[in-house]
């Protein structure tokens, strides 16, 4: 059954959050595998072993408590967010596989551009040094896991400042554009993408703009 690749642009991380939830809940076992494409509005997104301390100075922008493992984050234009809605027990996958395909696939992504890159073991992402490019976190429910990773492209990356991304105070936050690596977003998915479904062993997939109305 071919995976569903579906580039939804720039949205509101509430509408994006409650349309994985629905999928989700409603999938069954003919239900296609999904993964999407989204640039978010920017957000602090704080994850179900996220501390309040963590936020520091949240502002003007908005602060939502969600489902996914992990600490608190931001999301905003320029940063690449990709959500995997994988039927993990049937594809016979660990929560570790998918975390490890999310991560070798950045790596692999920026090797592209000569940027060397390493996962840590006892912090989940992707990091060039000791600076964090990529942030992952990700939901089981029902057999199916969703949420996933977000890589920081060319973007605005104070808002980090406001937090302890991740939790860890002090952690600097680093894009690809700054690595020089790829400066935009069009540039990104599509290599991501195919890094994404050589680790997950994915031979098939169909492309889609949009949510289906």
């Amino acid at each position: 059954m071919p995976v569903v690749i579906r580039h939804l642009h720039r949205q509101p991380y509430l509408k994006v959050w409650q349309a994985m939830q629905a999928l989700t809940d409603q999938r069954d076992a003919n239900t296609a595998d999904e993964i999407w494409l989204v640039e978010h509005e920017p957000v602090f997104t704080q994850g179900q072993a996220g501390k309040e301390e963590h936020i520091l100075m949240p502002g003007d922008i908005p602060v939502v408590k969600v489902d996914r493992g992990g600490q608190v984050t931001y999301h905003g234009p320029g940063q690449l967010v990709v959500y995997l809605m994988i039927d993990i027990k049937r594809g016979r996958l660990g929560v570790r596989h998918l975390v490890n395909a999310m991560e070798n696939a950045v790596i692999n992504l920026l090797a592209e551009y000569h940027i060397q890159a390493q996962a840590k073991k006892d912090a989940p992402g992707v990091y060039v040094e000791d600076k964090k490019v990529c942030s992952v976190g990700l939901r089981i429910r029902r057999g199916c896991s969703f949420h996933g990773l977000a890589l920081n492209v060319h973007m605005d990356l104070s808002p980090f400042t406001r937090i302890n991304p991740c939790g860890y105070a002090g952690l600097e936050m680093v894009d690809l554009h700054t690595l020089n690596g790829p400066s935009s977003l069009t540039q990104t998915a599509p290599i991501l993408i195919n890094k994404l479904l050589g680790e997950l062993n994915i031979t098939e997939s169909i492309d889609k703009e949009g949510f289906d109305e």
